[in-house]
């Protein structure tokens, strides 16, 4: 890597393990509100991206007490120019977990960056404070030099841009940090495959945080060992996403940097370009450059814990697409946008499975920005559609239709559903979801269901589904050699052009 420049340490303790050695003098019940857990017992963590989804997340991490926080990371110091689904929503959520409704109050915009993280761990960290202070989390411009000078972390959680998880997810593991990270775990095909093989020779614990226990997947699963929809033949996933603005071409006209954010660093492994505020914060997964489009960003959530259940650990062997056009007028005529640098407005993709341990070969078709399945006449005969986000399989007996994630799964015709038993009706509002599991394979030392060394086939699907967007036709894959094989060309978006110092 790249040499980085030295930044000044924190004020008051000078690593994690100092952090655990000086408050362990401290009685349990007392230390920064987390109960009567010792701090030998908690593990301690470091947050990698202050943005929106880095500080929503924040919170529930602080609360656990079986969690320390003790240092934040960000290429970005401060702003107030994030974009988020609400105004308030971010600042509301920071109010409840601190007990304190002044928070941002002169805040013009969205905030967020290294200081904010900061200030939100401190703040929460001094309310049970035995001395009313808390001085004791670190803050990082580069994720590099805190690896090279933090001691005692045992595992980062990382949620920066899509395009930078894999560089630091290996930067991790490559001195037995643990690694957990938002979807997906790389961008490209090749640096996801990079990952998950460090993560299996490694041995640290891994987890993708898009994986969530699914009791409806596991009665789909047991209406599909029984019998009810036959073999399987296809699997539609739909979501309404985007919901952020895409664009057809690269920005053009200079805009200044903003104070305090590190350009250079943001785009990490992404060759030269000149910034643009359209690149970053939320909007940066539309670009094929820094995200994975909607598919990435919401398929993981849906698809992980699908796989896991069905026991789809084959990759697809081919993908097709088909995206939005774009046309734009030039001199009073209107000319086809050639765009190979954004996700289209939306889309649809078709992977080919081969046959699994337990399944037949099987399409899977995934469709986004209000595009879905017609309903079949299952859903006609009752005078429904598909809903505007669902998940349907088909077999070659029966359907099976249910929300995006599955959930409220049911039979088709939902006629079928009178005659089961009422232990298989699920309402998902009243799952409770454990969002801590990795917590917990940490404290105990085992993989979690939701490990990098699980995800092979879900990000290679993923991925595979953004080059056969680019290409704009099908793609055949060999995921032994990890090749394209109908069109050699297409294989340079397997991976990408690494900027120096930043080759994986």
């Amino acid at each position: 890597m790249a040499p980085i420049k030295n930044l000044n340490r924190r004020e008051f303790i000078g690593s994690a393990a100092t952090v655990a050695a000086s408050i362990s003098i401290v009685p349990s019940n007392v230390i920064a509100g987390l109960g009567k857990i010792p701090p030998s017992d908690q593990i301690t963590v470091a947050n990698i991206g202050c943005g929106t989804q880095g500080l929503r997340e924040m919170g529930e991490l602080l609360q656990n007490p079986k969690v320390r926080l003790v240092a934040v990371c960000d290429v970005n110091k401060y702003t107030e120019n994030y974009i988020d689904w609400s105004p308030y929503g971010i600042r509301d959520g920071i109010r409840k977990t601190l007990g304190d409704d002044s928070w941002w109050s002169g805040v013009k915009g969205i905030a967020g960056g290294r200081d904010v993280g900061q200030a939100y761990v401190e703040k929460f960290y001094t309310k049970n404070s035995p001395t009313g202070t808390y001085k004791g989390c670190a803050s990082y411009e580069d994720f590099r030099e805190f690896f090279a000078k933090e001691n005692g972390i045992d595992a980062v959680k990382i949620m920066t841009p899509d395009h930078t998880h894999a560089s630091i997810a290996l930067a991790a593991m490559n001195i037995g940090i643990h690694v957990v990270t938002h979807k997906p775990i790389s961008n490209r095909l090749l640096e996801g495959r990079t990952v998950i093989e460090k993560a299996k020779s490694s041995g640290v614990i891994t987890h993708l945080l898009a994986w969530s226990d699914r009791p409806e997947y596991r009665q789909i699963k047991a209406w599909m060992d029984e019998g009810l929809i036959g073999e399987l033949k296809e699997i539609h996933n739909w979501s309404y996403r985007p919901v952020w603005k895409q664009w057809t071409k690269r920005p053009t006209g200079n805009e200044s940097i903003p104070d305090g954010f590190n350009w250079d660093l943001w785009l990490g492994p992404v060759p030269e370009m000149d910034y643009h505020k359209n690149y970053t914060h939320n909007v940066f997964r539309g670009w094929y450059d820094f995200g994975g489009g909607s598919v990435a960003d919401m398929g993981h959530y849906s698809l992980f814990p699908l796989f896991e259940t069905l026991g789809i650990d084959r990759s697809p062997i081919s993908a097709k697409a088909f995206g939005t056009t774009t046309r734009e007028e030039v001199n009073s005529v209107y000319q086809w946008v050639e765009n190979d640098v954004a996700f289209p407005a939306s889309c649809m993709i078709k992977w080919k499975f081969p046959e699994q341990t337990s399944l037949p070969a099987f399409d899977l078709l995934w469709y986004d920005g209000g595009m879905k399945p017609f309903a079949p006449e299952e859903l006609e005969i009752d005078g429904k559609d598909t809903p505007n986000e669902g998940l349907m399989l088909v077999g070659t007996k029966g359907k099976i239709l249910g929300g995006f994630r599955g959930e409220d799964p049911v039979l088709l015709p939902e006629s079928k559903m009178a005659s089961r038993p009422n232990s298989e009706k699920i309402d998902s509002d009243t799952v409770e979801r454990n969002t801590s599991a990795w917590i917990e394979a940490i404290q105990a030392g085992k993989q979690t269901a939701g490990s990098f060394i699980r995800a092979q086939s879900i990000t290679d699907t993923i991925n595979l589904g953004a080059v056969a967007l680019r290409v704009g036709k099908k793609v055949d894959f060999d995921e032994k050699n990890l090749q394209i094989t109908n069109d050699p060309e297409a294989n340079k978006f397997l991976t990408r052009a690494y900027r120096k110092g930043w080759e994986i």
